[in-house]
């Protein structure tokens, strides 16, 4: 069983609402309408359990380079952003929805972790022109240009993933730029961000996810891969 199933099974069960209080479902309608308070209340309400969770199943040799914090401050991220997308299937449903997204967020912190260890020199970005780099970061999200020549259109191409990357929330275009585009090394954009290296690789899987939902509605250059 993974480690997370583990801790999933093992934590403390979700605290079911308390008399008189408002449900999840009531408080996460009021959040998607845009209730701070509610998104609030839903995340004191639940957020120290799936914290818990999470911080049994980082594996104590990434926990110099990761904690349980840098895994909700992302995940609360996610939750507001997708707040809108959550269904109400009854007494325990948010918890799991929200435990999903901190579920993933460490999945994906892990894998980046792991990756450094054995980098592949085709799949970084550094040292390369700036038309260049952002087309590879098109690549590695799986998108392809539209248009034959790349080098005819790379200002053009510019110029439409900056303003889709000016669309992200600040932490997700700051790692972009500064790993992807800049070639910055992972110690690097830890320190210009203010987080640890799990975080990062955190934030660039998130935010890689949010750039192809942008420029998937902005497709005048980008196609997706079949």
């Amino acid at each position: 069983m993974p480690k997370a199933a583990k801790a999933i099974k093992a934590g403390a069960k979700a605290p079911a609402t308390p008399a008189g209080e408002p449900s999840d479902g009531e408080l996460a309608t009021r959040a998607a309408g845009g209730d701070d308070a509610a998104f609030a209340a839903l995340l004191k309400r639940h957020g120290p359990t799936v914290r818990g969770r999470i911080k049994h199943a980082i594996g104590q040799h990434w926990k110099s380079v990761l904690d349980e914090d840098d895994v909700m401050q992302v995940t609360y991220l996610e939750a507001a952003l997708k707040i809108s997308t959550f269904s109400d299937r009854g007494e325990g449903s948010f918890v799991a929805w929200i435990q999903r997204i901190a579920d993933n967020n460490l999945r994906d912190s892990i894998r980046g972790l792991e990756r450094a260890k054995r980098p592949d020199p085709r799949k970084r970005l550094a040292d390369k022109p700036p038309g260049e780099s952002y087309a590879a970061l098109v690549e590695v999200m799986g998108f392809t240009l539209t248009t034959p020549s790349v080098k005819a259109a790379r200002g053009e191409m510019v110029t439409e993933l900056d303003r889709a990357l000016s669309k992200l929330p600040p932490d997700y275009e700051k790692v972009l730029r500064l790993y992807d585009l800049q070639g910055k090394d992972i110690e690097s954009v830890a320190a210009d961000l203010g987080k640890s290296q799990g975080a990062v690789y955190m934030l660039r899987a998130r935010a890689q996810e949010r750039l192809a939902e942008v420029i998937g509605n902005e497709s005048r250059f980008f196609s997706r891969v079949r």
